[in-house]
């Protein structure tokens, strides 16, 4: 027979590993609350008009989950070109988890920004990221733009929205791989102050560090900020970030000429080449 000391001190202990059960329950539940919440408020972040060099309009704004349908659209009006520039080989189709993985981003770790033709509705470029697993500070990116957009600063205003909601969640450093013949895409990178880090069979890789700003102004004509955005645009991004360097007006011309393609499709499901999203 157990004595009742015993009893009760073992009691007392069942109590409390109850106890701290409920209250790591609780917890946990706290947290996948919080992350839903935020993010939801991440997703719901306001669009953002922007005025392209050639007048044309285009709205930039998170991408949705229920993007999924337009993603498979904008896709399918990629010419073959522009794929294997993004893929670095042959793709004729997203599969449903592919189009599920591209659009059900966290805007954390996983960030979007889909541009849509302000008179049409149509989706016309994507750039995202992904944070390295093993390098949180880091980050790697794609940026495609359909074919009939290319040539117009596209290229380089969704790359400026990223670099500011990266530094948001605190990404220092983006990394992207290039194809080899990719020339225009490769010379915007080096533009803004990339560095060629690693080559590979049809494959550069560079490495841009972002230089993420508290407040204060931004130099005139920094990231092309005449002509695609105007001054509220430069205020913005001195209140949060911005690339390494100024882009020349000949590579702002070429900034959507290309892709660019994340090396975690080597290890992951491929990055998202277009975003067919509309404007809230």
């Amino acid at each position: 027979m157990i004595h009742p000391d015993i009893q009760q001190a073992l009691a007392r202990e069942r109590a409390g590993t109850f106890v701290a059960e409920a209250e790591a329950g609780r917890r946990a539940r706290q947290a996948r609350l919080a992350r839903r919440r935020a993010k939801r408020s991440r997703s719901s972040a306001t669009s953002r008009r922007v005025v392209l060099r050639d007048g044309s309009t285009v709205v930039i704004r998170p991408v949705r989950s229920a993007d999924a349908p337009l993603l498979a659209d904008g896709f399918a009006r990629l010419s073959d070109r522009s794929r294997r520039m993004r893929f670095l080989g042959r793709k004729d189709q997203l599969s449903p988890a592919e189009l599920r993985y591209f659009t059900d981003v966290d805007h954390h770790d996983h960030e979007a920004l889909g541009a849509v033709a302000h008179a049409s509705g149509g989706g016309v470029g994507i750039a995202r990221y992904i944070r390295d697993r093993d390098d949180p500070h880091a980050a790697e990116i794609a940026v495609t733009i359909l074919d009939d957009w290319q040539g117009r600063g596209l290229g380089t205003e969704l790359l400026a929205q990223l670099a500011e909601r990266a530094c948001q969640e605190g990404i220092r450093r983006f990394t992207a791989l290039v194809a080899a013949d990719n020339a225009a895409m490769a010379g915007l990178l080096r533009n803004y102050g990339a560095d060629l880090v690693g080559r590979g069979p049809g494959e550069l890789e560079y490495q841009i560090e972002l230089a993420c700003q508290e407040a204060g102004p931004l130099p005139a004509g920094h990231l092309g900020l005449p002509g695609e955005g105007g001054p509220a645009r430069g205020q913005r991004l001195a209140t949060s970030a911005c690339l390494a360097r100024t882009a020349s007006a000949a590579v702002r011309r070429a900034a959507s000429s290309a892709s660019v393609r994340s090396r975690s499709t080597t290890r992951r499901t491929p990055v998202a080449p277009i975003s067919a999203s509309t404007p809230r």
